[in-house]
């Protein structure tokens, strides 16, 4: 593979000596900017050989760097090679600052503005100006170069019917143009795939774990839409589905469209939508209105249908991960301490058992012993998977996409008898989840004024994690969505009745072992004997969290009557899909604990 990366190197720097160019900055993106990339658009991996989910490349005429966060500095020395390509930090020494460091004065560094994002380029070009000069270009040489790229998946569009969705394509159009109108704006630019799916009432298959169709979609303030697909994508009964208004252009057709809003005021988001279609705005003499996405909170806020989906999907998920629970359980009792993507495979397989399930939501995250204290940890990236450890701890981390739901859901599991250390860390881990759970606020209140909830029985140690506590979840659409979140960092997002989110603290010590508790929580209206009616979480999640793994001695009579209620409640919702050893498993992993 390294005589491989350093010729693709050598052709990237043939085609900046050709163009008179310095350096080519290689994000990992595509013009879509979303969280997953399909094959054909991993360019970033073709140019070093990284195969991680964040990362930046740099490629100067007589040097190369590449750029990772704490999570990939194992595997970026594996994986890229080091006599090509310097490696940094990608927080610590960010790629502008290296190449300011490391270019001449005015050097010219080449960008492909389809793979940033508007704000990204704003930001940079203030930030070298004067000093380095970016250069757009209208063509990315990894693509002329990589001569075996793989085709694009292209998936038939699936269309959502009412009785998954709840809320007709014309209904969704008429919000979301009424917002337009409020705004003065006379279109607006989408380009988040799950946005357009969630307008569309439609569905795909073109990004892993992201049921989703590659496309972008032009909503106007007359509730029209021109959505640019290939028409042969769409099956059979599309315009019916969405109702009248929606005019279907080929792809390649966008830039013209783009150009006909000339004089036009446009919202584009600028930190979701790629810096080259600002640019065509710009240059039609569109007015750019920046601001968020106008789907992103009316998608966020799950209607009725939606609600009772998740609910129902929840369920036949913690089916398949009581199943894979029980059988991880009896396989330890046989002395077969399994490897990690065997592990991961096993899940799947449960959760294939159920044909609803399409996909997994993101990469499994198995995690065995200290492989567990990496957060976000991929079996995957390693020469070879780990085996579970006896007397410690089995962390997985995985989820399922289900037409009417999408799952996450992460158990720390004990593996023979794991210490006091780890027992103590559990519970403290387990009391923080707890305490979000089962919060009470008012009308207004934003995730990160209840992130505190999560962190204080562990902060009362000397305890902390290093991730936020929770992320917005879609309806058969991204595992990670946005805007509201769970975190320490500042965010103005009030949670509103509808929203599901992420509650997963944890704990991580260094290749020793790592604990996390996730649920999914949908937020709920509560109402109360006192002045106002407030809001607080109703758990998703159905499965059993390992009794095994809890100090009685540092849990109070609250929290202890919640773990047993929910272990009630998942026992009564699972045990009718399960039998033999399956149930009798159950029946012991949600049985009360008394002191």
């Amino acid at each position: 593979m390294q005589a491989v990366i350093s010729q693709r190197v050598a052709q990237i720097r043939q085609w900046l000596e050709a163009n008179q160019l310095d350096a080519l900055l290689i994000p990992h993106e595509d013009e879509y900017l979303g969280e997953y990339i399909p094959a054909h658009n991993e360019r970033l991996h073709w140019a070093t050989g990284f195969t991680g989910s964040a990362g930046m490349a740099v490629i100067a005429r007589d040097k190369a760097a590449m750029f990772v966060d704490g999570r990939y500095v194992v595997q970026v020395r594996k994986q890229v090679p080091g006599d090509v390509y310097e490696y940094r930090h990608l927080i610590e020494e960010p790629p502008v600052q290296w190449a300011l460091d490391n270019l001449a004065p005015n050097s010219k560094v080449a960008i492909d503005p389809r793979l940033h994002s508007a704000a990204w380029l704003t930001r940079t070009q203030t930030q070298v100006a004067g000093e380095l000069e970016l250069v757009s270009i209208g063509e990315n040489p990894i693509e002329l170069c990589w001569s075996d790229r793989p085709e694009a998946t292209l998936s038939q569009a699936k269309l959502m019917g009412l009785d998954f969705v709840g809320q007709s394509s014309s209904d969704k159009r008429t919000l979301i143009a009424a917002e337009l109108t409020k705004q003065k704006a006379d279109a607006v630019l989408l380009t988040q795939l799950d946005s357009i799916a969630w307008l569309l009432n439609i569905r795909g298959s073109d990004v892993p774990s992201l049921p989703v169709l590659l496309s972008t979609a032009l909503l106007h303030a007359d509730q029209s839409v021109d959505f640019y697909i290939d028409p042969s994508r769409l099956p059979e009964g599309f315009a019916d589905h969405v109702g009248e208004g929606v005019r279907v252009n080929a792809p390649e057709t966008l830039e013209a469209g783009l150009k006909q809003l000339s004089g036009k005021t446009v919202l584009v988001d600028p930190a979701t939508s790629n810096a080259w279609a600002s640019q065509t705005l710009r240059d039609a003499d569109a007015t750019l209105l920046d601001a968020a996405d106008p789907c992103l909170l009316p998608k966020a806020a799950k209607n009725p249908t939606e609600i009772a989906g998740m609910k129902a999907c929840h369920i036949r998920d913690g089916v398949a991960v009581s199943k894979f629970l029980a059988w991880v359980d009896s396989q330890v009792a046989q002395g077969n301490l399994l490897d990690e993507g065997t592990l991961s495979d096993k899940l799947w397989q449960f959760r294939s058992e159920d044909s609803s399930c399409t996909d997994v939501s993101f990469d499994t995250i198995s995690a065995a012993a200290g492989n567990a204290a990496m957060c976000h940890y991929n079996h995957n990236n390693q020469p070879e998977p780990s085996e579970l450890e006896m007397d410690n701890v089995y962390l997985v981390d995985s989820g399922g996409q289900y037409p009417d739901g999408t799952t996450d859901i992460t158990r720390t599991i004990a593996i023979g008898e794991p210490g006091d250390d780890v027992k103590k860390t559990f519970t403290l881990v387990l009391k923080g989840h707890i305490g979000l759970a089962s919060a009470r606020f008012p009308k207004g209140t934003t995730g990160s004024q209840l992130d505190a909830l999560a962190r204080q029985h562990l902060w009362a140690h000397g305890f902390d994690y290093d991730h936020g506590t929770g992320h917005g979840v879609g309806h058969f659409l991204s595992v990670h969505e946005g805007p509201q979140r769970i975190a320490k960092v500042h965010n103005p997002t009030a949670l509103l009745p509808g929203m599901v989110l992420s509650n997963e603290p944890g704990y991580y010590r260094a290749d020793a072992f790592g604990i996390r508790i996730e649920n999914l929580e949908l937020v709920v209206e509560v109402e109360t004997a006192g002045d106002m009616t407030v809001m607080g979480f109703e758990s998703l999640t159905r499965a059993p969290i390992d009794r095994r793994l809890v100090d009685l001695s540092l849990m109070t009579d609250a929290e202890l009557s919640w773990l047993n209620n929910y272990h009630q409640t998942v026992f009564e919702v699972l045990s009718p899909s399960l039998q033999g050893d399956d149930l009798a498993w159950l029946e012991q992993a949600t049985a009360p604990l008394a002191r």
